[in-house]
């Protein structure tokens, strides 16, 4: 009789944490369409908080992926930006959607997470 409970808890828990994700990946998703980033952050900031809950489950995989895309997306915006701002002005606007490559780059990761997550898979490490 005790295990049932406990069985329970960790669903509960496993339930709980895919909601997290799911939750997570929407804002992420959302940031740069919506909001310019700031649902991003948003979510940014509950993947660092929910983090340590999701140890040792394959949540913990999802948690990683979203921050590692975050900074990863944040860095390239920030290196590609001179170089779009010179383009665009040398082309007169022609190629400043190249500053564009970063956000669909993590849009793609954003969405494979959401698909992989449905599935029950965790991320690459």
């Amino acid at each position: 009789m005790p295990a049932e409970p406990v069985l329970t808890v960790d669903a509960d828990r496993h339930d709980t944490l895919k909601k997290v994700c799911l939750v997570d990946y929407a804002l992420h998703i959302a940031g740069p369409l919506l909001s310019m980033g700031v649902l991003s952050v948003i979510a940014l900031i509950v993947n660092y908080i929910k983090r340590d809950d999701a140890r040792g489950t394959i949540y913990e995989s999802h948690m990683n992926w979203m921050i590692r895309t975050f900074w990863w997306t944040l860095f390239w915006v920030v290196v590609s930006f001179l170089p779009a701002l010179l383009l665009a002005v040398i082309t007169f606007g022609l190629l400043s959607f190249l500053f564009l490559v970063p956000v669909v780059w993590y849009l793609y990761r954003m969405i494979k997470g959401v698909l992989w997550l449905n599935d029950g898979r965790p991320m690459p490490a």
